[in-house]
């Protein structure tokens, strides 16, 4: 049941129940205006400390005066005298108020006419109370803004998990707990930027709207430019704009953005989220992954105050340095598999076929080795690991190694069997880089996407010369949930994608 507000139930009450609360609401408000006393026309009141500051410092505020302003949580009411709890940007602090104080006219008002979920200001004075509760007692109350809407019962609160995705604004009103992850995903990109820029990196905004369709495997959002008579591209990535750049001579440069890629949505998918990138010339993909292991041991101790951290009931253990091994041996050590046995493509396949690994009919030696890599190797890296050396058919911008040709200086690594980033020694031969552009668009062509181009704008960048670069992209909303114990991508998004209700 929804009424013309938008509101739907978020508690056990019933539907006429429900009704009559809002019409007694509008009543209380329309009386209101017609007292003269329109909350909505408050435009400014004075907060001199907030919740939080006065239990902090009560000693030194003892006795002093105070104006603070929040949201009424509870409310008890008595006859010459009532409590109530407010609950402001830094917590809840707790309310008395006696007749004698405010007078008769103003205290039969705060009993009458102001409900749970509205907003007050109150002036008064610091004082504990016969329990050694923290309070203030009243001298005045304002009205600053009236709650048409009543809150979630209090003792069960807000417990649909999809209604709280769709009415973040409630759930953190009634989730303490919820806000308190949205203050250390603060926390945690704020001190990703400190860990970079302490490092020369530059912070910089790349175009979130793209005139091509690169031939990646993620598929993006299209919209169209009006002005130009164009379809454009949210981007997928932030990568080769950022390449350009150190093309240009920023030897160091990051970005923290918004990804926006059309496919699935899962506990850890959404249509859109955030990634950082970042860009180093003169270095390589182990320099990459000394710089995963410094930054993500920093975090836990930052955020956390531990190397060892529970997630989901496992204990992580960030101590570097880190387990490393490469995709052969990884494979190899629990699939029983060797890589090297394999002839050619065929025989790939046919080992997969043999071991019930599913992969595409045309699959190559390094699409199957990736197929056995995510069917026996992903669920058993639970403590973080780099898995390196990745197959040059999946990796169309790394570097090939030195040694190996077919495989790549390359690497993702894994937390409680989750890839949480991917890194490499960048490809800057603009050759290979055109053949390999070109064999992706040309899949993607065969797969019915017939808007993959070749990016040609980034090879005329390459071909002015890049210097060896190492390269990192890694999730902020995976990693925000693995320092914050949270299960699915949607707890730690603000406002996740939702499908509408109507």
């Amino acid at each position: 049941m929804t009424d013309n507000s938008g509101y739907t139930p978020t508690n056990s009450e019933g539907t006429e129940n429900l009704s009559e609360i809002l019409r007694i609401r509008r009543e209380k408000l329309n009386a209101l205006r017609q007292a003269g006393r329109d909350p909505y026309k408050v435009t400014k009141y004075d907060v001199t400390h907030n919740s939080a500051q006065i239990r902090e410092n009560f000693d030194s505020l003892d006795g002093t005066d105070t104006s603070v302003a929040g949201r009424i949580i509870t409310r008890r009411i008595m006859g010459k005298a009532s409590f109530a709890t407010i609950q402001d940007g830094a917590g809840r602090i707790q309310i008395y108020i006696r007749r004698d104080d405010l007078g008769n006219e103003e205290y039969e008002n705060f009993k009458k006419q102001i409900d749970i979920g509205d907003i007050i200001g109150v002036t008064g004075s610091i004082f504990k109370t016969k329990t050694g509760e923290i309070s203030i007692h009243a001298k005045t109350l304002t009205l600053l803004t009236k709650s048409l809407l009543p809150l979630p019962e209090k003792f069960h609160g807000l417990t649909d998990t999809e209604l709280r995705y769709r009415q973040r604004y409630v759930d953190l009103i009634v989730n303490p707990e919820v806000k308190e992850t949205f203050i250390k995903r603060s926390a945690i990109i704020r001190e990703i930027r400190s860990f970079l820029d302490a490092r020369g990196f530059l912070e910089v905004d790349t175009p979130v709207l793209h005139t091509i369709s690169i031939g990646a495997n993620a598929r993006p959002f299209v919209t169209h430019l009006n002005a130009l008579d164009l379809d454009m591209y949210l981007r997928i990535e932030t990568e080769l704009y950022l390449k350009r750049l150190i093309v240009g001579g920023l030897e160091r440069v990051y970005e923290i953005g918004r990804i926006f890629r059309n496919e699935g949505m899962d506990t850890r998918h959404n249509p859109e989220f955030t990634t950082v990138e970042l860009y180093q010339a003169y270095t390589d993909y182990r320099g990459m992954m000394e710089i995963v292991e410094d930054l993500y041991s920093h975090l836990a101790k930052t955020i956390c105050g531990s190397l060892k951290i529970t997630y989901q009931g496992k204990e992580i253990d960030m101590t570097t340095p880190w387990t490393k091994m490469t995709m052969r041996e990884a494979v190899k050590k629990y699939a029983g598999v060797s890589y090297d046995d394999w002839a050619d493509d065929e025989a790939a396949r046919k080992c997969a076929k043999e071991h019930n690994v599913e992969c595409e009919e045309n699959a190559t030696r390094g699409e199957v080795l990736e197929a056995f890599f995510e069917t026996y190797v992903e669920d058993n890296l639970i403590q973080p690991t780099f898995i390196y050396e990745y197959p040059v058919d999946i990796s169309p911008l790394a570097k090939r190694c030195p040694d190996n040709p077919e495989f790549t200086e390359r690497f993702e690594f894994f937390i409680n069997a989750s890839e949480m980033g991917n890194a490499f020694s960048e490809l800057n031969d603009p050759i290979d880089q055109r053949t390999r552009f070109e064999r992706q668009v040309a899949e993607k062509h065969a797969q019915g996407y017939t808007n993959a181009q070749v990016d040609e704008d980034f090879l005329c960048a390459l071909e002015y010369g890049l210097p060896p670069t190492g390269g990192l992209g890694f999730g902020v909303d995976r990693l925000v949930m693995l320092l914050t114990d949270n299960a699915s991508i949607r707890d730690v998004l603000l406002f996740p994608t939702m499908k509408p209700l109507q």
